[in-house]
C-alpha cells in the first residue's frame, strides 16, 4: 500500500501542500455533514453549578450562577469531538488533522458554541431545581458573559418572578349579582344607538346642546406654554370629555349653548399615570374654538340598511339579535361585576408591591386583553375607545390589580388542572368574529399576526377559573341598570408625550399575564 494511501496517516502526505501560516479560521476550515447521520444527542449529564438567589424584592431576584471548571471541559471537549471527523484542513485529508491542532486553530469559534450551550442548558438546570416560578425571560447580557481560559465560568442575571403567596380561599365566597329582563326599550336604547353609529352629521345654525356635535380646534395649555393642539376635531358633547392622559368633567355645561366662532375655555385633570410625568394630577386649560354645530340625522330603516346590519329580512328580527346582544352584554356586566368582588377577596391580602417597570411593560397587555374581553362581549367602539382612555388614565393602578389577579388565578388554575384547548380558542374567536362582522379566519390571522394569542389565552384562562370560583359561590340578586354612556372619548393626549403604554410585540413577555402556567421560560 502507497505510503499516502495509509488510512492511519494522521499527518500531511507527500503530495499535500504545506499548510497555510494564516489563522484565518474561516479560510481553513469547512464542515460538509451533509450526509452525516441525524442521530438524536443523548441528553448531557447535569451541570455541577453553584445557584446564589438573591430576593430584590417580591418579584425580583438576582441569580449568580458557577459552573465547575470540570463541565467546562467536558463540554469542549464534546464540541472537538463532534468537529473532529467534519473538519477540512488544508493540508491534511478530511478529518486527518491532529486533534491539538483542531484545537488551537478552532477553539475562539468552539468557545462561543461551549458558552451558549453552557448557559442555556443552566438556564434549563435552574429552572428544573429551582421553584422559581418566572414570569419573564432573564435579563442577561450575553456579550458580557466570557468563557475563562482557567477556573469556573461564572454568570449573573436578573429575573422576575411570581411572588410567593397562600392561596386564599376561594370556596363559598358570597357575591352580588346583577340581573335584569331585557325589554323593548332596552332594545328602542340600543337601536337608536346603532342607527347613530350610521347617522349623518348635518350642519346646524343654532347654539350647541348636550348631544349635539362641535367641530373644534383644541388647545390644552400649562399657564401660557401650549402642551398640545388637535384641528378639526369632531367631538360629542356630553357630561365628560375623555383623552388619554385625563378627562374634563361636566363638559355637558362647558359648551352648552356655544355657537361657531366662540372659544370655550374649561379645565382638564390630567391623570396620575400621564406620561409627562410633570403634570401628574395636575389641571391645565383647555380651549376649545368651536368652528361648527352639527346635529347628527338618523337613517331611515329601510331594507337596505336592515340588509347592511346583518341581512335581516324584518325589523323584528333586527330587534331580536339585538335582545340576544344585550343578553351578551348583560352576561358581561355580570362576570366584570362578580369578577371585581372575587378580584377584591382575593387580594385583601396581597400586599406585596410590584416594580414599576413590570408594570410599564405589563399596562400594554393588559389594554389589549381588556379590549379583547370588550370586543367578545360584542360592545361597539365608541365604549372601547372610552374604556381604552380609562385604562391609560390610571395604567398603574389598572395594570397592578389585573398582575396581583393573575397571580392568584393561575395559582388556581394549577391546583385544579385548568388548561385552554382548540375549541375554546375556536369559540372565542368566533364570538368577536361574529360581534365585528369578520370571519374567525380573519380574526385569528390578525391576533396571530399581533403576538396576541397568549393574552387570548390568558383571558380563557382566567374566565374558566371565575367559572369556578362561581361554581362554589353564594349569590345575592340585586338589580341591574344598563348605563347611559355619559362619555365621550377622543385618541389626544392632553399634556405631550412621555411614557406611553407600549402595544404587546410579537413574544414579548408572553408569561405576564398571557404565560402558560408552568411552562419553561428560558428556552424555546
Amino acid at each position: 500500500m502507497a505510503e499516502n494511501e495509509n488510512p492511519e496517516l494522521d499527518g500531511p502526505t507527500n503530495a499535500d501542500p504545506p499548510l497555510p501560516e494564516s489563522d484565518d479560521v474561516s479560510s481553513q476550515v469547512a464542515v460538509d455533514d451533509s450526509d452525516a447521520p441525524q442521530e438524536e444527542a443523548e441528553p448531557r449529564p447535569k451541570l455541577q453549578i453553584d445557584v446564589d438567589i438573591e430576593n430584590r424584592s417580591a418579584c425580583e431576584r438576582h441569580v449568580t450562577v458557577t459552573i465547575a471548571r470540570e463541565d467546562v471541559e467536558r463540554y469542549f471537549d464534546s464540541e472537538f469531538t463532534e468537529l473532529m471527523p467534519k473538519a477540512q484542513v488544508p493540508g491534511f485529508r478530511p478529518g486527518r488533522a491532529p486533534r491539538k491542532l483542531i484545537e488551537a486553530r478552532f477553539r475562539k469559534d468552539v468557545a462561543d458554541r461551549v458558552k451558549m450551550n453552557l448557559l442555556m442548558d443552566s438556564l434549563d438546570q435552574i429552572h428544573e431545581e429551582h421553584e422559581l416560578s418566572a414570569i419573564s425571560e432573564p435579563d442577561l447580557d450575553l456579550a458580557a458573559v466570557e468563557v475563562p481560559e482557567t477556573g469556573p465560568l461564572t454568570f449573573e442575571f436578573d429575573l422576575e418572578v411570581r411572588p410567593d403567596f397562600d392561596l386564599p380561599d376561594w370556596k363559598g365566597m358570597r357575591l352580588e349579582k346583577p340581573v335584569r329582563e331585557i325589554d323593548s326599550a332596552d332594545v328602542d336604547r340600543y337601536l337608536e344607538r346603532m342607527l347613530a353609529s350610521r347617522g349623518r352629521l348635518v350642519p346646524y345654525d343654532g347654539t350647541a346642546e348636550p348631544g349635539d356635535y362641535v367641530t373644534c380646534n383644541l388647545t390644552f395649555k400649562d399657564q401660557d406654554r401650549v402642551l398640545s393642539q388637535a384641528h378639526e376635531e369632531v367631538i360629542r358633547i356630553r357630561p365628560v370629555l375623555s383623552f388619554r392622559d385625563g378627562r374634563i368633567e361636566q363638559f355637558d355645561q362647558l359648551m352648552q349653548g356655544a355657537a361657531a366662532g366662540e372659544v370655550r375655555t374649561g379645565t382638564a385633570i390630567i391623570s396620575a399615570d400621564a406620561p409627562n410625568e410633570l403634570l401628574r394630577g395636575r389641571t391645565v386649560a383647555a380651549e376649545f374654538e368651536v368652528l361648527e354645530v352639527k346635529r347628527l340625522e338618523l337613517p331611515e330603516l329601510n331594507a337596505d340598511l336592515l340588509e347592511e346590519l346583518g341581512g335581516f329580512e324584518l325589523e323584528a328580527d333586527l330587534r331580536d339579535a339585538i335582545k340576544e346582544q344585550l343578553e351578551q352584554q348583560l352576561q358581561y356586566e355580570q362576570r366584570r361585576r362578580t369578577r371585581e368582588q372575587i378580584t377584591r377577596q382575593l387580594t385583601v391580602s396581597a400586599t406585596w408591591e410590584l416594580p414599576p417597570e413590570m408594570l410599564k411593560r405589563q399596562a400594554g397587555r393588559e389594554l389589549e386583553r381588556e379590549v379583547m374581553e370588550l370586543q367578545s362581549a360584542g360592545f361597539s367602539e365608541a365604549d372601547i375607545h372610552a374604556r381604552q382612555n380609562e385604562i391609560r388614565q390610571n395604567a398603574m393602578a389598572e395594570t397592578a390589580r389585573a398582575l396581583k389577579e393573575h397571580f392568584i388565578l393561575e395559582r388556581i388554575a394549577e391546583a385544579e388542572q385548568i388548561d385552554a384547548d382548540d375549541s375554546d380558542y375556536d369559540r372565542e374567536i368566533a364570538m368577536i368574529a361574529a360581534n365585528r362582522g369578520e370571519s374567525p379566519r380573519r380574526v385569528r390571522a390578525r391576533i396571530e399576526k399581533a403576538g396576541s394569542m397568549d393574552v387570548l389565552r390568558n383571558q380563557i384562562i382566567e374566565r374558566k377559573v371565575i367559572d369556578q370560583i362561581l361554581e362554589h359561590a353564594e349569590f345575592v340578586e340585586v338589580p341591574f341598570q344598563f348605563e347611559e354612556n355619559l362619555v365621550e372619548a377622543i385618541d389626544e393626549s392632553a399634556g405631550g408625550h412621555g411614557f406611553e403604554i407600549p402595544q404587546a410585540k410579537p413574544g414579548a413577555e408572553a408569561a405576564v399575564p398571557g404565560g402558560r402556567p408552568g411552562e419553561r421560560p428560558f428556552r424555546e
